[in-house]
């Protein structure tokens, strides 16, 4: 116990040297050179408006919630890989060893390694069955997915500059409508 105690406390000092030394060092090397340009507020390029406590644009928590929320559900891929991979592995009939086979029936139950039996061991039907089963979940989650995100740009959510796309939007049919500068003093009699 005292041994591990020890490698948890030197790992704990060697992980702060490794944080603390350059920001030490970036102290006292790097150069000061204040600027009321330097000092100014910057937010992701946007131009300060008043007070920073007050006026934030509310585009970075819709595209920040829209990353959580689509990069979470992608996030589900990886076990849904791991199973659906160990059940196809399984379902192939040409697998004829048993202890591969017990070894991939360990990783899919929650039987404890090396508990599988020759009566709890997956057949290739049972696994050909998950791989299917498994296909299709992942295929209603993905068409959740996707119908989560044309929601999302339909209503214009993906858009960064969305006032500024409505403005073009209603600007370019009464651009048509309106005859030009030319036009209007080419049609006026002499």
């Amino acid at each position: 116990m005292l041994d591990l105690n020890f490698h948890l406390v030197l790992a704990v000092i060697v992980g702060a040297t490794l944080i603390l030394l350059p920001l030490i060092i970036g102290k006292f090397v790097r150069p000061r050179i204040p600027t009321p340009e330097k000092d100014a507020v910057y937010e992701c390029g946007e131009p300060t408006i008043g007070s920073s406590y007050i006026q934030f644009d509310l585009r970075f928590y819709v595209v920040a919630l829209l990353f959580i929320i689509f990069d979470v559900e992608v996030v589900f891929f990886f076990p849904w890989a791991t199973i659906f991979g160990g059940a196809t592995q399984l379902s192939d009939a040409s697998l004829t060893s048993d202890a591969v086979r017990m070894e991939l029936t360990d990783k899919l139950t929650n039987f404890p390694a090396g508990t599988a039996t020759a009566e709890t061991m997956i057949s290739a039907e049972t696994a050909q069955t998950m791989a299917l089963v498994g296909f299709a979940d992942i295929l209603v989650f993905f068409g959740v997915l996707l119908v989560g995100f044309a929601y999302v740009w339909s209503r214009g959510d993906l858009d960064w500059v969305r006032a500024m796309v409505a403005q073009a939007k209603q600007a370019a049919p009464s651009r048509r409508a309106t005859p030009s500068l030319v036009e209007t003093h080419e049609a006026q009699p002499v």
